[in-house]
């Protein structure tokens, strides 16, 4: 274990616990709904993904906080510790979040050039900021409802999810192969990975609308990072 490690660990707990609590105590006093703040904090977790990549030497110690997580939103989910995060009525789409980011991690990053980032960080960002637009979007301006086996969606959010995640996974695209942190985007058109991003956020679009129960955490990553694989 490197300097590096110790303080990924470290600061990864802190930016955690720290976001929890940050927002929840917000939230009371600024009266947020509980729908919004679980919203913040999903974006919060999911874009920390950004800081496990680029703060840790080896991926196996990069892998333990969210690792950690999958038990410990679990334990919060069940004893209702945080009221920004989890209410009656939640899914554990907290647990699932957690588990899905884990599983890409653990299969493809090993911080090495060759590593499968530009598979794992869009499909992350997808669930990231598209299923928290199309929830916000959808629920505050949605007007037009459809219905799959009891599931109640509207056509607002699901353009919403359509949209952000074509854009965060063109954009994820764009600063891997900028940065030079992914070799396999090396000379790609820009225009071409915006293909890829419109292919695969329409197919996710599709599997958002269709997950129960908070599976959406986990079905969006997976999938849309086996998507990257496939075109």
């Amino acid at each position: 274990m490197t300097a590096h490690d110790i303080w990924g660990l470290a600061l990864s707990y802190v930016y955690a616990f720290g976001l929890l609590i940050i927002v929840e105590q917000i939230a009371k006093k600024l009266r947020w709904p509980q729908f919004i703040s679980r919203k913040i904090i999903h974006i919060g977790a999911g874009m920390w993904t950004w800081a496990i990549v680029l703060l840790f030497d080896h991926w196996y110690w990069g892998v333990v906080p969210f690792a950690s997580f999958i038990v410990l939103n679990y334990l919060f989910y069940r004893q209702r510790t945080f009221a920004a995060m989890d209410g009656e009525k939640e899914s554990p789409g907290t647990v699932y979040f957690a588990l899905s980011i884990t599983i890409l991690f653990l299969l493809g990053w090993r911080n090495q050039p060759d590593d499968q980032l530009h598979l794992i960080l869009p499909a992350i960002m997808a669930m990231t900021w598209g299923d928290a637009m199309a929830s916000l979007i959808g629920k505050y301006w949605g007007k037009r409802s459809f219905s799959f086996r009891g599931l109640q969606k509207t056509l607002e959010g699901s353009a919403a999810m359509l949209i952000f995640s074509t854009l965060v996974i063109w954009g994820t695209l764009l600063i891997l192969q900028h940065y030079q942190l992914s070799s396999v985007l090396a000379g790609i058109n820009s225009f071409y990975l915006l293909g890829k991003a419109l292919i695969v956020a329409s197919v996710l679009t599709g599997v958002e609308a269709v997950s129960p129960f908070g599976t959406d955490n986990l079905f969006v990553p997976l999938i849309g990072a086996s998507l990257l694989f496939l075109i």
